[in-house]
């Protein structure tokens, strides 16, 4: 469509025919900047090292955002769910606490990734797990040639099934021998595929989880991965598979567990109760991780204070168009030295 100066805003159409069978954990737009504000970093108590499981003995220094430059992953949609592209610099304003920033690099072009996919291979998966195999195929055939990618799956625990690689005929031949069974050591897993990232290439990373219900396994607790995912600066999405019912707890809170992970990255869940659906949704955010704008800015605040830095994203759209959504994480801590 043609909008404002001139200017082209196009949709991504080729999503639109899963938007029907698909819905978003809610996640509000950034929209207001009537509650930023730079509260002081409460330190989260070191994680502590699980006993008895070498897998899950990863941890090292958090690594920390350059204060000289922080850059912020940003996804626009439409009421219908569609990716909007084609907007530019001007388009966005951004906060960093109450004050404005000065967007410095402005760029929506496709940038090789870091991908990581954390696969739930407990025991309830045993009717999905082919859609979900082929779910991860599926995203994996949207990465351009210099993108690299590995895969974690759990049960009782998480393991690595494959380092980082450019091949998907590797990572599926890993895929069909693994059997569903046990547990659901959710929390676990994206620890460790969190720490796996300290290994990326790339600056922009992303992680992907498909997982049928809530953490009933883990040693992790959901603080101190909350804590852990302010700190990684990687996008996190999930693909959430839930029966219409919850027989557990566990599965009843999963839902929200997976939306509060995600959201605080910039990152988004998906919830679908048709496994049918799953290759789809894997594709849509595939296509999502190629179409988003990415916003950096030299913080007025160069302060190395350690303390939680909130950013707020807001839209100046063109006229003309609906009401637009926008998906961007929540902050970053400053450095401390």
């Amino acid at each position: 469509m043609r909008c404002g100066k001139g200017f082209s805003v196009r949709v991504a159409l080729a999503v639109l025919p899963i938007v029907a069978a698909c819905l978003s954990v809610p996640v509000f737009a950034q929209n207001s900047t009537d509650d930023v504000h730079i509260p002081p970093r409460i330190q989260p108590p070191p994680l502590k090292e699980p006993e008895g499981d070498p897998s899950l003995r990863t941890h090292t220094k958090p690594v920390k955002v350059d204060v000289n430059l922080v850059l912020v992953p940003v996804t626009i949609t439409d009421p219908m769910n569609r990716l909007v592209t084609g907007l530019d610099r001007d388009n966005f304003t951004l906060f960093e606490g109450r004050e404005q920033q000065e967007i410095k690099t402005f760029s929506s072009e496709d940038a090789p990734v870091s991908l990581g996919v954390i696969f739930d291979m407990s025991g309830s998966m045993s009717s999905k797990i082919e859609r979900a195999r082929e779910a991860v195929i599926e995203f994996f055939k949207t990465a351009n040639p210099q993108d690299e990618f590995f895969l974690i799956t759990f049960a009782d625990k998480p393991e690595e099934i494959s380092d980082f690689t450019s091949s998907i005929d590797d990572i599926q031949g890993k895929l069909v021998y693994t059997i569903p069974k046990g547990r659901t050591a959710l929390l676990d897993a994206i620890y460790l595929g969190v720490s796996k990232m300290r290994q990326a290439k790339f600056p922009k990373k992303a992680l992907l989880i498909i997982s049928d219900g809530g953490d009933n396994h883990s040693r992790y607790t959901e603080g101190e991965i909350r804590s852990m995912v302010k700190e990684a600066d990687t996008l996190i999405y999930a693909i959430g598979i839930y029966d219409h019912y919850f027989p557990t707890e566990e599965e009843r809170l999963g839902p929200a567990l997976l939306s509060e992970i995600t959201e605080l990255t910039g990152g988004r869940a998906f919830t679908i109760d048709n496994p049918n659906d799953l290759a789809d949704v894997s594709t849509k955010i595939g296509v999502e991780l190629r179409n988003q704008y990415v916003l950096g800015y030299r913080p007025k605040n160069p302060g190395h204070d350690g303390k939680w830095r909130k950013i707020k994203v807001k839209l100046n759209p063109p006229k003309g168009l609906p009401p637009l959504r926008v998906y961007a994480k929540t902050g970053y801590y400053a450095p401390t030295e």
